[in-house]
């Protein structure tokens, strides 16, 4: 019977590149044809400690990952040890016998002279990634002649020195498994390469800002929301996007909403921790209708928590942070497309109905890569919704709060229109002046909240689902969790299992969910956090009692074996 998909895990301490091996390991087997999906898990610290990167392989689609590893790198001696119960009685553990001074012997042992390769062929230890991508490409069964073109677009911008070492590393070991590594039971069935981009959750949601025109993009850098910010800035020069490294998060958000007062479609991105720090910036955009998109890229907290790590227990600060009532809308994306389609979405609400826009993103999500067809990733034509500037000329009486039968105002560019623009934090009157009447204030507050979130619930993005026609169990997720819930669905569909997945949380689609859940017997959510909170969200908004939630909570992702195992158990 022929390997339908192989899992391929490199582990070691941090600084010893397992990202360069990784992402260069997605290259090629996404050059080749084959669908990947990649996850790295890493440490706080800069040296030492055990990171490793983990890459799943197949002809299939792939949305999540594996529990066991088919093959393990061991770059490290700790990594065997700290890895060996992610392994199957199928699997091999390629090490460094010499190097690690380690007699054990075993079947699922395979001793590479790693170091040694990459000294005599590399002239240093560095190169001991070109060595394992090296057998590796020969193990998974694919040409030498592929992995030397991914090499040469990795390593290209230094030099060729060093373009040359790490082909002739790798070289040394592709030969070497070819000579002692006879077995091919990790070999897949050929694939037909066809034109594919390879995108994290981060890089999706940064492409999916500028598709939507946004031209300020300020933060404080902060894991795991960082990239985002390195992959607007990468284009920035080309799409003529101003980029600027905040002070701190207070700054950021304060500088988004300066620049879109003026205008511009303005961002900023932060993990918990730092909003906190916006939320009276979230506030001031509330009050003065100023569009402005955040995105939470959560990690486990409270306080600094695990800075590296991936969590869902942001979900009730979002919906509530920020003091005092406004409109506001929640997007929590759960695949590559999602996160570049939701982020233009975001920036489109947020001008039509002048609020902050969230997008709610976590560390599994914003760096797991996936390969992704372009053709999948198209955006329309920007659409704005401020007064023009030809249009602007003959304004004479501009009121920036209007009171308007749908709550919306008027907004126009400061520099366009005749005459003073007034815009207060205070409470204030249609033209912004500060005041304290009582009948003013009531229908500032219905115009900010009540009718812009009554508008709102006409454009939710709706639930997606699937498999629920007979389902004895529905899962229900938001977020991260998306392509757990696919897989799993998949693997038991024997078992009538269905699953509900949320790209948006707020406005909760209560209208939609109350219909797809009518005729289920079982509902099960499936969070990464502590509290169930989606399933007390669902029994608030629609009164339907989740029966279960199937919780965690330690900093890593749900894999497709672990929650098959937990719905198995119940």
């Amino acid at each position: 019977m022929e390997r339908c998909e192989l899992t391929i895990k490199i582990s070691g301490e941090a600084g010893q590149g397992m990202q360069t091996i990784g992402m260069a390991l997605c290259k090629l087997f996404k050059d080749a044809g084959f669908s990947i999906f990649a996850n790295q898990d890493y440490m706080s610290r800069v040296r030492g400690g055990n990171n490793f990167f983990q890459l799943r392989v197949s002809h299939q689609p792939q949305y999540t990952l594996r529990q066991n590893s088919d093959i393990l790198i061991a770059l490290d001696k700790q990594s065997i040890s700290l890895q060996k119960k992610n392994l199957s009685p199928s699997s091999v553990i390629i090490f460094d016998k010499q190097k690690f001074a380690i007699e054990e012997e075993g079947k699922n042992l395979f001793n590479a002279p790693l170091y040694d390769l990459a000294l005599k062929n590399g002239e240093s230890e560095i190169f001991v990634n070109s060595v394992a991508c090296g057998l590796l490409t020969r193990m998974g069964g694919l040409d030498f002649v592929q992995l030397e073109k991914v090499l040469r677009s990795v390593f290209g911008n230094k030099g060729v020195e060093v373009v040359d070492k790490n082909i002739k590393s790798a070289q040394a070991g592709f030969d070497y498994a070819k000579n002692n590594f006879t077995s091919n039971k990790f070999n897949l069935p050929k694939a037909t390469p066809r034109e594919k981009l390879l995108l994290n959750g981060n890089e999706a949601i940064a492409l999916g800002a500028i598709a939507a025109g946004v031209k300020f993009y300020s933060a404080y850098p902060m894991t795991p929301s960082t990239s985002i910010m390195d992959t607007v800035a990468h284009y920035a020069k080309n799409f003529n996007i101003l980029v600027e490294q905040a002070e701190d998060e207070i700054a950021a958000i304060n500088m988004a909403i300066g620049a879109s007062f003026t205008g511009a479609r303005a961002m900023t991105a932060t993990s918990g921790g730092g909003f906190c720090l916006m939320t009276e910036g979230l506030s001031l955009a509330g009050m003065t209708e100023t569009p402005v998109v955040i995105v939470d890229a959560q990690r486990p907290a409270p306080a600094t928590g695990f800075p590296t790590r991936t969590e869902q227990a942001d979900l009730g600060f979002l919906l509530h942070a920020g003091h005092g009532e406004f409109a506001r809308v929640v997007f929590t994306p759960g695949s590559i497309e999602e996160a570049f389609y939701l982020t233009i979405k975001a920036f489109d609400l947020a001008e039509k109905y002048q609020i902050p826009a969230l997008i709610m993103t976590d560390q599994h999500l914003a760096d797991s890569y996936r390969e992704i067809g372009p053709e999948e990733l198209k955006a329309s034509k920007v659409k704005r919704y401020i007064i023009s500037k030809q249009d602007s000329g003959g304004i004479t009486d501009y009121k920036r709060y209007k009171l308007t039968s749908s709550g919306i105002s008027p907004q126009a560019v400061p520099s366009w229109i005749n005459g003073l623009i007034y815009a207060d934090s205070d409470e204030h009157t249609e033209e912004g002046h500060i005041t304290e009447d009582a009948q003013v204030r009531v229908k500032m507050v219905e115009k900010r909240f009540h009718k812009k979130m009554l508008m709102l619930e006409q454009e939710i993005e709706g639930p997606k689902f699937f498999n629920l026609r007979g389902a004895k169990i529905c899962l229900v997720g938001f977020g991260s969790t998306f392509g757990v819930l696919k897989e799993a669905v998949l693997t038991l569909k024997d078992e009538k299992v269905g699953f509900v997945h949320l790209p948006q949380v707020w406005p909760f689609p209560a209208a939609a969910l109350q219909k797809l859940l009518k005729g289920a017997r079982k509902i099960f959510t499936v969070e990464n956090n502590a509290g169930a909170q989606l399933a007390r969200l669902l029994r608030r908004e629609t009164g339907i009692e989740a029966d279960k939630s199937i919780l965690k909570y330690d900093g890593r992702p749900f894999n497709v074996d672990y929650l098959v195992a937990q719905l198995k158990k119940r």
